[in-house]
């Protein structure tokens, strides 16, 4: 219990930093795009004042009021300030409590799960990384390499680390081959819908998504991450649709989708192909 308590803590501010990755890392990739862009047509680019995960300090976007250390206490500053700036009371989204008290929530799940372990540190490494992708996908319909590359690369490593006897997740061999199937798999569906009607289905950054999920959970997941992201998207598409809240023709992330079935194939996946094992099905 002390430490599923210690994980909800350390994921309540994970979560606070998190809703900084969230809003400043496509940002930071504009700003790079824009002035790579300069650079190729010869132009200088123009001067902009540093910005990145922790330069400027974080400001009201309504007043540019700084926020203070106890203004930014995860949840409990929110619900003192009524959700509001405490200078020019414009409201503050309830979006940056939410993501704190979920990246708490599902930490603690993982501790509850896999106990004072190093399985449990690396899959909480998992869970936030998903977390941030999850949200910007939903923003920006972008899954940045600097989170997916990392987290590719960070699960491989961490079956070199574990060795034969530790693995929690997968030897490094089935991390390997499931970083190559994950990401050739959804690169095959992708050239083949564009050849068959001409229109992206999907964008490179699921491959990664997906490649560093295989990295981690060994490619005997994957068929379970995929159906679990395609039945949960397929889903809530048609309910967003239904209920008008989603053109049709408007595209839809899968990021997050993937990043949700990843979740629960990283703490239950075991469990969930046992039983479809055992149930005789095809």
């Amino acid at each position: 219990m002390l430490f599923i308590a210690v994980a909800a803590l350390l994921g309540l501010l994970v979560g606070s930093f998190l809703n900084v990755v969230i809003h400043r890392l496509p940002v930071m990739m504009e700003r790079d795009w824009r002035r790579q862009c300069a650079e190729l047509h010869g132009t200088a680019p123009g001067d902009e004042a540093p910005y990145n995960l922790l330069r400027p300090a974080s400001a009201c976007p309504h007043c540019g009021a700084p926020i203070r250390p106890w203004q930014n206490i995860p949840v409990v500053s929110y619900l003192a300030l009524g959700g509001r700036c405490a200078r020019c009371k414009a409201r503050i989204s309830p979006r940056y409590p939410v993501v704190e008290a979920a990246t708490a929530l599902l930490s603690a799940l993982v501790a509850w799960q896999l106990g004072a372990t190093p399985a449990a540190a690396g899959a909480l490494l998992v869970t936030w990384t998903l977390v941030a992708l999850a949200v910007i996908d939903l923003d920006h319909q972008l899954l940045p390499d600097s989170l997916t590359l990392p987290l590719l690369w960070a699960g491989l490593a961490f079956h070199l680390w574990q060795g034969p006897a530790g693995d929690a997740f997968a030897n490094l061999g089935d991390g390997v081959a499931g970083a190559i199937a994950g990401y050739l798999s959804l690169w095959s569906v992708y050239h083949a819908f564009r050849l068959a009607t001409g229109k992206e289905g999907m964008g490179y950054g699921d491959f990664k998504l997906f490649a560093a999920l295989g990295a981690w959970l060994g490619w005997q997941m994957l068929p379970l991450i995929i159906l679990l992201a395609a039945v949960t998207g397929t889903v809530v598409g048609v309910a967003l649709i239904v209920a008008r809240r989603h053109g049709r023709d408007r595209p839809m992330p899968f990021g997050p989708y993937l990043a949700a079935a990843g979740f629960i194939a990283l703490l239950w996946g075991r469990d969930l192909m046992a039983a479809w094992l055992q149930s005789g099905a095809p």
